[in-house]
């Protein structure tokens, strides 16, 4: 987990920054996950230049995964044909493995004004495990984020900010709980350029809902090891999943 500091409509000394944060850790990893708009913070992108997937920070990924050995994941603003996406990558030394472009627009701060919804949910196989990806304000809405027997760890990258952040970890708990899988919550540290405070408390909870680690305010990067068979326990030992509901999102 890399609970950055990102500086507001910066995206090279974003981008450095976190290098020499991946750079300084010592031992290898299978996956850094980054913050959500982990090169702008969040709607710091006004005056910025539109980058599209040949764009700058794409390729800066694709270095630093094959740098590492490791996957590299977080989310930026990516312009297509004249819309905006708040769109979560998860990148390796080959290339962009997936893509979500995030679902649930903070209509609250005004990303709806300014971003195009995406209406895909996204599970993916990488190295054994099965991954769903979510971005921020997706958190508050289980439905979305149900698993339907597709997923085993579900990375959320965010921007969430001080005042409501006992609702983060909160809900990020309930769902490990309610679908019997790892959940990842990074969040950035820091304050934004409209002079929101935001105090990091990335954390990870096992299928349990146990807390396997939580960061404080601090601008780190910290390890932390899987253990899919973990996973597979739990929904043997309590299989609640065969009795969740049917329903058909639209």
């Amino acid at each position: 987990m890399v609970q950055a500091d990102v500086r507001w409509n910066a995206p090279g000394e974003n981008r450095q920054r976190i290098a020499e944060l991946l750079d300084g850790h010592a031992g290898a990893f299978d996956l850094a996950v980054l913050p959500e708009t982990f090169t702008t913070g969040f709607l710091g992108d006004a005056v910025a230049k539109d980058e599209g997937m040949q764009g700058a920070t794409v390729a800066w990924m694709r270095d630093m995964a094959h740098r590492h050995a490791s996957a590299v994941a977080g989310s930026l603003v990516i312009v297509e044909e004249g819309h905006r996406y708040n769109r979560f990558l998860f990148v390796t030394a080959d290339g962009v493995l997936a893509q979500y472009d995030k679902r649930h627009l903070f209509t609250y701060g005004g990303e709806d004004a300014v971003y195009t919804a995406g209406d895909r949910r996204v599970c993916f196989d990488y190295r054994g495990w099965r991954i769903n990806l979510q971005v921020c304000y997706d958190l508050r809405f289980p439905v979305w984020c149900r698993n339907r027997d597709d997923y085993d760890l579900m990375l959320l990258v965010a921007n969430w900010p001080a005042r409501r952040i006992h609702h983060w970890s909160l809900l990020l708990q309930a769902r490990a709980v309610e679908n019997q899988a790892y959940v990842v919550g990074v969040n950035r540290c820091g304050r934004d350029g409209k002079g929101l405070d935001y105090p990091g408390q990335s954390a990870v909870h096992g299928p349990m809902g146990e807390t396997l680690s939580r960061m404080g305010p601090e601008e780190a990067a910290e390890l932390i090891e899987l253990d899919l068979a973990a996973v597979r326990k739990a929904r043997e030992r309590f299989p609640f999943q065969p009795d969740r509901d049917a329903f058909h999102l639209e």
